[in-house]
């Protein structure tokens, strides 16, 4: 590092220079973006980090039907809750390496069978109750069972017994597993008193925050947990507020105009000119996240493969990726594995916009030329509006008669996903593969939103799991790849980058390619210059 990179690197340590101008001098300089990026964070991480203040979030993602029940959480802004009143027991680093939370270690047996979590001592729940690993086994049992609903129980399906043996959770699996770490890292599974037995919504947890106000799809008020455990991971503000605004026009002029500190989901025809307005920064990274459109494999007319091939065929991924990710982004390939995962098969054909084998298809289905409707709302992602008109567009070149139907964003994800056969969604992605696969596309799961139900691919994934051999691992994962974007549900015509704007007021902003807001973590991890 020359002098006067050494000298913009001390100013960023006491927040003397922003980033955009740490950036634009070190490109001056011949350091490249990403570079410079790196060693901005490092510096103001370096930097003694200041407490105090109140933080606004303006989330879009949020519905008047929110719930702070872990089990329940499917959208931005109950994510975002979760991140700031609880703690899983382990977490996954923007690496995608695996941090200890509520466990202090882990360990497995030789067959990576049976594991044993040790569970940190000293723990205190909001309600002043000392955390113990009966909670620990309370929560694990409630969302492994089906009355939850929760979106981690396809990934409890593996787990045959667990139990407390003194300070550790033992978990012992149908089969064996290498990756249930990562499964256990699951946003969803949130320690609660009691396992979240007697009052799952009340917001108790062990996290850096307290909350003081809940009003679903208006805001949510949380104050700083003065008996966290982890000082050093603790909240950095006094207070921080997850505002609603799901109006992508309506957070961006909360940002520039200073009543929120952060926005997620800028949508990206905007975002170059907000990169360039003062005061506020583009943070995009990319990730596993994926915008799609999915259809019910088991309920008319999507049970007929002919229709659902046709569908896949007659989408442009490559004028979605231009035209609505502006760059910020890739093209998708009906699965929703991408390179970001390990062991991904890059040699998996690139499916591609063919509107004559769409009509093939589409007659083959023998549809009787109704309107297919497509449920879509601006809350299923940026963009979400305009990505369905363009879909339809290059379905009636296939003689494909696709319908858009507008839904209110408040209650589509209660209402809406999940439940109506054809619509539009997003997914934020998964560390691993298995974990993927296990929340949404084992026959089981509760959040298999595609009702890809196929008992080879069940079986498949259960050898995946505990094959230790990572070339034979690739191989079943490819194959379940096949298995999706073939016979599936999913439409996946591309993944997004996460695009988050920031106030040039918050120091320490670093990206995080597991999700939006530094994967939730901002309010822990940032704080006012």
């Amino acid at each position: 590092m020359n002098n006067e990179l050494k000298y913009l690197a001390g100013k960023a340590a006491k927040g003397l220079v922003s980033r955009r101008e740490f950036l634009g001098r070190a490109g001056a300089l011949g350091v490249t973006a990403s570079v410079a990026n790196s060693m901005f964070a490092s510096a103001t991480k370096a930097a003694s980090h200041k407490k105090g203040g109140h933080l606004v979030q303006g989330v879009g993602g949020g519905e008047s039907t929110n719930t702070l029940d872990p089990a329940l959480t499917a959208s931005s802004v109950p994510f975002l809750n979760l991140r700031l009143f609880g703690d899983t027991l382990l977490g996954t680093d923007a690496n995608g390496q695996l941090d200890m939370r509520l466990a202090e270690s882990f360990e497995a047996s030789a067959d990576a069978q049976t594991w044993r979590f040790k569970i940190r001592k000293g723990v205190e729940f909001h309600n002043g109750k000392t955390m113990t690993p009966d909670d620990v086994l309370k929560t694990m049992e409630r969302h492994s069972n089906d009355e939850a609903k929760s979106g981690a129980n396809g990934i409890m399906k593996g787990i045959d017994e667990m139990s407390v043996d003194g300070d550790n959770l033992v978990l012992k699996l149908t089969a064996p597993s290498a990756d249930l770490p990562y499964l256990i890292a699951d946003y969803h599974l949130i320690v609660q008193p009691n396992g979240g037995m007697d009052n799952p919504a009340e917001g108790v947890g062990t996290g850096a925050y307290i909350l003081e106000a809940d009003e679903p799809g208006v805001r949510h008020l949380w104050k700083a947990n003065p008996n966290y455990w982890n000082a050093d991971g603790g909240a950095s503000y006094d207070s921080t507020e997850v505002l609603v605004i799901n109006d992508a026009t309506a957070r961006t002029a909360a940002l520039q105009s200073g009543q929120v500190h952060m926005i997620n989901r800028v949508d990206p025809k905007v975002a170059g000119l907000i990169d360039r307005a003062p005061g506020v920064s583009i943070q995009n990274v990319a990730g596993r996240g994926h915008y799609v459109f999915i259809m019910h494999a088991d309920t008319a007319p999507f049970d007929n493969n002919e229709l659902r091939m046709a569908l896949k065929l007659s989408i442009n991924r490559a004028d979605m990726v231009d035209k609505i990710l502006r760059g910020y982004g890739s093209i998708g390939n009906d699965m929703p594995i991408n390179k970001a995962y390990p062991l991904f098969d890059a040699s998996i054909p690139q499916r591609e916009y063919d509107a004559a084998k769409a009509a093939e298809h589409y007659k083959k289905s023998g549809h009787d030329g109704s309107p297919i409707i497509l449920r879509v709302a601006d809350g299923a992602f940026p963009g979400a509006v305009d990505a369905a008109a363009l879909f339809q567009e290059s379905a009636r070149a296939a003689g494909i008669p696709l319908e858009i139907k507008r839904e209110p964003n408040d209650g589509y994800w209660s209402e809406v996903w999940n439940k109506q056969p054809f619509c539009a969604s997003y997914w934020g992605g998964r560390p691993v593969q298995d974990q993927m696969y296990s929340t949404a596309y084992l026959s089981s799961a509760d959040w298999n939103d595609t009702r890809f139900k196929d008992p080879e691919f069940d079986a498949l994934l259960n050898k995946a799991k505990g094959e230790l051999d990572n070339d034979k691992r690739k191989a079943l994962y490819s194959k379940m790849g096949m298995m999706v974007r073939d016979t599936g549900g999913l439409i996946c015509p591309m993944f997004n980058d996460f695009v988050d704007a920031v106030s040039d007021k918050v120091q320490g902003y670093e990206s995080n390619p597991n999700a939006e807001l530094m994967d939730g973590f901002a309010a822990m991890r940032t704080h006012l210059a």
